[in-house]
């Protein structure tokens, strides 16, 4: 049995966060692999500190890539003009982990969760959806020209108490010349109210430090796969560890925590539960899951339904979901779940 708190925070990061610049280019590296090869074996990790940019990992790949000119693209293309020196250390795929995955076995160990509640229209947590929402909406903001001082960098938070959002948070990078009164102002007018409908009694914070004019790798450093709660259920929900991007779908921390989703959200649509949560764990090399596991909010337990109508061995979860096509860059800022028209959020009936 599991229950969300009666209060509890949750928060998102704009494109523009040095980590999520990293989820990005380690993503767009892979879409751009499985364009030219969808059997392309991809584990890039990007690592931005102060001006400079190094790109590693291991690929096993038939694609030509230009590293650098990916991550260039992306940097600007997330609105970034300051100089950048980008360093490639990427090798080859260990024979010794292709073996396993090659007979279709699962390419690490590790555990995955996916979960899903009713309680707002993304199957999503209110919170969470709140927090991703703020962002988005302080991005387009930045890039429509409606804010013309907000720059890339930018962090959201709501607090939530039995259902009603009483504490509102945005941090965001700006320009030299505007004043936090200049901000504040701008985002109590554009920003909150478009997102959370009547803001009247909601406590609203707004750059707490009173300034944010250095922002992205500029002002810290970013990694890929260190905002792995803003990917999934904001903390409110166990999480294996293994972070998405970079990965291709071999990698069962991505798309079997992709599948558990799946199954969560089509347990929910289908009636089985109000909240469901799906758990499954892998051995390295092995194509069976050594556990699989479901419940409801009540406790019961789903695991017999899900082995009815659900594979959870890595090359099903690839071929149903579709995985080998280049759609991942896309789910590096924002959240992986809750958005329409990604493979794993598909509802089907379960007979």
């Amino acid at each position: 049995m599991f229950h969300l708190l009666s209060t509890y925070t949750t928060e998102s990061v704009t494109a523009g966060h040095p980590d999520k610049v990293c989820d990005q280019i380690s993503d767009a590296i892979l879409d751009a692999c499985l364009t030219e090869d969808p059997k392309s074996r991809v584990a890039v990790e990007t690592f931005g500190s102060h001006g400079t940019l190094m790109i590693g990992g291991e690929v096993k790949t038939n694609a030509k890539v230009d590293y650098e000119a990916i991550a260039r693209a992306v940097y600007a293309d997330i609105g970034y003009t300051e100089p950048l020196d980008v360093l490639v250390k990427v090798a080859a795929q260990s024979n010794d982990i292709a073996m396993g995955v090659d007979t279709g076995g699962a390419g690490d160990q590790g555990i995955m969760y996916g979960y899903a509640t009713n309680e707002t229209p993304e199957y999503m947590p209110q919170g969470v959806v709140l927090a991703h929402a703020l962002a988005r909406k302080l991005e387009a903001l930045r890039r429509d020209g409606t804010l013309p001082f907000l720059r890339p960098d930018g962090k959201t938070q709501v607090t939530i108490k039995n259902g009603s959002v009483i504490t509102a948070l945005t941090s965001t990078q700006h320009a030299e010349d505007a004043t936090l009164e200049d901000v504040r102002a701008g985002l109590v007018k554009h920003l909150f109210p478009a997102v959370l409908g009547d803001i009247s009694g909601i406590e609203l914070l707004v750059n707490p430090t009173g300034r944010f004019v250095q922002g992205g790798f500029e002002a810290d450093a970013g990694l890929t796969g260190r905002k792995i709660m803003v990917d999934t259920y904001g903390g409110l929900m166990p999480h294996g560890g293994g972070a998405f991007s970079g990965k291709d779908a071999t990698k069962v921390d991505r798309s079997a925590a992709y599948m558990c989703r799946f199954v969560a959200k089509n347990l929910v649509a289908n009636g089985f539960g109000t909240k469901v949560l799906v758990s499954v764990a892998y051995a390295i090399g092995r194509a069976e899951p050594v556990m699989v596991e479901a419940f409801d909010e009540s406790g019961k337990n789903l695991s017999n339904v899900v082995a009815k109508h659900f594979d959870f061995k890595p090359k099903a979860i690839i071929e149903r979901l579709g995985l080998t096509r280049p759609i991942f860059r896309q789910t590096a800022a924002y959240g992986h779940f809750g958005v329409a028209g990604r493979p794993w959020e598909e509802v089907i009936k379960l007979g």
